[in-house]
């Protein structure tokens, strides 16, 4: 909690009746106000005051200024120097957040080293300078051709189609005392022989370092994913809750940006009879069934640099399982 003295001078005029003059007392009133830090933090941030360069769909010029809502302009693309580090954040004090707004459209993980919210600042300073080690962590995930950690694509058999073909894609963020999301609409959303309307909400709670999705398709189809990237000689665990009705799939191990030691475990949890595991050719895969019902899943980040976090595969597979119980118990995370 912070606490900040505002020093105003509120006037309480004070006539006196003098026969040779007249005076007017100031008060000085120290007025004490209590400023709490959010719990949970959701933003996009894009700039203003420049211009595209057509050639490239390069952004030039402008500042960066945060919005509530945005419709993505038809020239943004991967490393258009639009947007903040390239779409919106998510944040609590454990763990940070992004999603790739573009055709990718993966989820990459900032590892915090302090327990204060960063986002803000993240590539205030430098487009891309979030990818170095900082006081406050880094970019620690290389996502590549897959969908990072909990992204969301179409599995068409032999690969992911990803967003390269949409007619219209429009973000609002929310930020609640409880939770913080963002929504996102993607209008036209063209895969092969399929054409749909999908609604993603992605929110994040103060408490642990999960975010939940929630997808809604406008039409039902086979092939709605999720995953996480796939590494060399960093296999896949899986487990199951005690009635049969939440799994997961996870991995631990070095896998990330910061170091040749650095561990980070990554998992989705996901309902059993609304999806199944594949193998895809970037990503262990969770695939749901055809529905219009929405898909609601939890991904999960654990990195070892963050404060009084997890160290070890052992105690990555203890949360795994603790967290799986609770959704045996309650059906949700939060």
């Amino acid at each position: 909690m912070k606490t900040r003295i505002l020093s105003g001078a509120f006037a309480l005029a004070a006539l006196v009746a003098c026969k040779e003059k007249e005076e007017k007392n100031t008060v000085e009133e120290i007025i004490e106000i209590e400023e709490v830090d959010p719990e949970t933090y959701a933003e996009i941030s894009v700039k203003k005051g420049g211009s595209w360069k057509e050639d490239t769909r390069e952004y030039i010029d402008g500042s960066f200024e945060n919005v509530d809502e945005l419709i993505v302009p038809e020239e943004h693309t991967d490393h258009s120097w639009y947007i903040r580090y390239e779409g919106p954040g998510w944040e609590n004090k454990q763990t940070a957040y992004r999603l790739y707004l573009d055709w990718r459209n993966a989820i990459d993980i900032f590892g915090k080293k302090v327990d204060t919210l960063v986002l803000p600042y993240v590539g205030t300073d430098g487009f891309d300078s979030y990818h170095n080690n900082a006081p406050w962590g880094q970019d620690i995930l290389k996502a590549g051709k897959s969908m990072g950690i909990g992204g969301y694509g179409r599995f068409t058999g032999d690969t992911i189609a990803h967003f390269d073909e949409v007619q219209k894609t429009s973000v609002k963020v929310n930020n609640e005392a409880s939770q913080s999301s963002v929504a996102i609409n993607y209008e036209g959303w063209k895969t092969g022989d399929v054409t749909t309307d999908l609604k993603s909400v992605i929110s994040i709670f103060p408490e642990d370092r999960f975010l939940k999705a929630e997808l809604t398709p406008s039409i039902s189809f086979d092939g709605l994913a999720t995953g996480i990237v796939k590494f060399e000689e960093i296999p896949l665990m899986q487990g199951t809750s005690e009635d049969g009705s939440w799994a997961y799939i996870s991995t631990y191990g070095v896998q990330t940006l910061a170091g040749e030691q650095d561990q980070l475990g990554m998992a989705i949890f996901y309902k059993t009879e609304d999806a199944e595991v594949v193998d895809g050719p970037h990503d262990h895969l969770v695939v749901f069934k055809p529905s219009t019902e929405t898909q609601t899943y939890y991904i999960l980040s654990a990195w070892d640099q963050e404060q009084n976090g997890i160290k070890s595969k052992e105690a990555f597979e203890k949360d795994l399982a603790k967290k799986l119980a609770k959704l045996d118990n309650h059906g949700v995370l939060e």
